[in-house]
């Protein structure tokens, strides 16, 4: 329970924006004390107008005396605009912090987190909680803290004044209030309903929207636009029609309420003339207790209107916290050993994504300095090796040692400067492909970079680009075929200079000629490093150091090219459907 409250579970809405607010809290606090402030100040006048009324009444006001007054309203009026503009910018600036900082916060949670967690939702879900949802609070947070606090307080200070000149029209000045308060009742009976329905609904339509643009290419290869289109509508309309049909049940509720709320004077306006005919009470008490009055419902008002923003808000604040209450990867801040060398070893590793188990006790060891290839069938388990080492995830059981250290006990930053991992999806900013390769070493000058695109056989094809180094690659890369991605993925590994490189069927997308090239290029370049290669073309890697056969699971077999097709059936199954492929490719 304890460590539950330490990870934030337990907080409430404006806890969490408090801790956001980090140091410009105080700037809140500062446009809640102006705001206050400002609702004093806008209501001031009121009572030196009541005054002023009174006077002319029992005629003791002169022309000095009504000037007198109207300045000093005049003079309350303006100090409650300053006072509201200066709250507001301070709500503001303290707003935008928040949000940057709410940002901040998810952005480097996800680099924290296992990327299996990360991809259990879409990263569209990711762009519109991050983006767009973060975004939509701004209004509300910056005016509902200062505002609601504010308008909360000041109705109380006027009633207890209405109390004290006729504690009998106050009472009944409020009863309106109760009334209204029962439709707005039912109005919100059902809004939490309605409410989840609806962003269930605008989460389908932003995750429909970004799978459609996303896959447009392949929707339109294969003539899917008409079905896919369709599919995108209906969440369109799915999206509007929840929220038209939830703003049609509320439409009479709010309507009444919104009219009754402030219409005290239907109550108290009998009463009062009543009152004052029978000679319980006096004309200039009547008269301020009226104005009195017309200030006192108009703030409540305001607040009831901020509760569907507030709704909005906590459910916004609550998917952003969901985020980060996440798991992150068990890494301390610093190393708490220091590995010696680059070799890596698996000790009885167990795996699983959520419930499915993937690996069942794999042992295996990565010497340094050598070409280890990871083959076996689809599914057998070979990137998620891969991915383990590389920290992706952590280990359900067992551990993975680098160095003769356990990774978990290596600092994520440390541990990964000391592995380069290239993937068959491997990602390009929408940058020049020259900073695309310096990502892998952000110190490099220009001179590295190209001479690390010349070693991996990609200098030509990237200078008769149409900007040669300079070339922006589009959002993931679009402006590149995927041949050419990936060699720059691998340049941009190699320009790391990792002791380690994980080369996860890195030549997928790349022609047998390129592939060739490619493959040469990092022969040399990875040259006493340690080298894991995946990949489903068996002769790649035929002359690799230990070769390691895995099957559902679990390490079946490892040797060399010739112990393998001496001892394993499987791996001699693999290695002639190959080889027959090839020369099927050949003939």
């Amino acid at each position: 329970m304890e460590q539950n409250k330490k990870n934030g579970k337990d907080r409430s809405t404006l806890g969490w924006v408090v801790e956001f607010a980090g140091i410009h809290r105080i700037h809140y606090i500062v446009s809640i004390i102006l705001a206050f402030g400002s609702v004093v100040c806008g209501f001031v006048p009121y009572l030196y107008l009541g005054d002023m009324v009174k006077g002319l009444v029992e005629r003791t006001a002169d022309e000095a005396f009504c000037m007198d007054r109207i300045a000093w309203m005049a003079l309350f009026w303006i100090l409650h605009r300053l006072f509201h503009c200066f709250s507001t910018t301070l709500s503001h600036k303290a707003t935008f912090s928040v949000l940057a900082e709410i940002r901040r916060r998810l952005t480097a949670k996800l680099a924290r987190m296992p990327l299996g967690d990360v991809l259990e939702q879409s990263s569209g879900t990711y762009k519109n909680i991050i983006i767009e949802r973060v975004d939509s609070i701004e209004t509300t947070l910056a005016h509902m803290i200062p505002e609601v606090l504010s308008n909360a307080v000041v109705p109380i200070g006027i009633f207890i004044l209405m109390l004290t000149i006729d504690w009998r029209l106050a009472l009944l000045s409020l009863l309106s209030l109760p009334v209204g308060l029962v439709f707005f009742g039912h109005m919100m009976a059902g809004s939490q309903k309605d409410f989840d329905n609806a962003i269930q609904k605008t989460k389908a339509l932003n995750d429909t929207a970004v799978e459609y643009i996303n896959g447009i290419e392949v929707i339109k290869a294969f003539g899917k636009s008409k079905t896919s289109y369709e599919k995108f509508v209906r969440a369109a309309k799915e999206g509007a029609d929840c929220f038209v049909e939830w703003m049609r049940r509320c439409n009479i509720d709010q309507n009444v309420g919104m009219t009754l709320m402030p219409a005290q004077l239907l109550s108290l306006l009998p009463f009062s003339a009543w009152f004052y005919m029978t000679g319980r009470t006096s004309g200039p008490d009547v008269l301020m207790i009226i104005i009195l009055a017309l200030g006192l419902v108009g703030p409540f008002v305001r607040v009831a209107s901020y509760m569907d923003d507030a709704n909005k808000m906590g459910v916004i604040i609550g998917e952003a916290t969901a985020i980060l209450k996440k798991r992150d990867l068990e890494r301390p801040e610093t190393s708490l050993a220091t590995p010696s060398g680059s070799a890596i070893e698996l000790r009885d590793v167990h795996f699983g994504y959520k419930d499915q188990e993937v690996l069942h006790g794999v042992n295996l060891k990565i010497a340094e300095g050598e070409v280890t290839a990871l083959v076996g069938p689809s599914g057998a388990g070979k990137s998620t090796v891969a991915k383990l080492i590389a920290s992706f995830w952590d280990v359900d059981g067992g551990e993975i040692t680098y160095g003769g250290a356990d990774i978990r006990k290596l600092a994520l930053a440390e541990y990964n400067k000391n592995i380069a991992y290239v993937s068959q999806d491997n990602y390009l900013f929408d940058v020049s492909v020259m900073e695309n390769i310096r990502m892998g070493r952000p110190g490099a000058t220009d001179a590295d970079v190209i001479a690390a695109a010349r070693a991996c056989g990609c200098h030509d094809f990237i200078k008769d680009l149409e900007n040669g180094y300079h070339t922006v690659a589009g959002g993931s890369g679009a402006h590149l075929s995927g041949g050419e991605r990936q060699r720059i993925a691998i340049a941009r590994a190699m320009l790391k200079d990792a002791p380690v490189v994980i080369l996860d069927e890195a030549t997928a997308y790349t022609d047998p000629e390129n592939e060739a090239l490619v493959q040469k290029s990092v022969a040399k370049l990875v040259k006493g490093k340690t080298l894991i290669v995946i990949a489903h073309r068996l002769s790649t890697i035929a002359t690799a150091d230990h070769i390691v056969l895995i099957n559902d699971g679990q390490v079946e077999a490892e040797g060399t090219q010739e112990e393998l097709l001496a001892k394993s059936a499987l791996y001699r199954e693999m290695w002639e459907a190959h080889s027959s492929t090839k020369d099927t490719e050949v003939a």
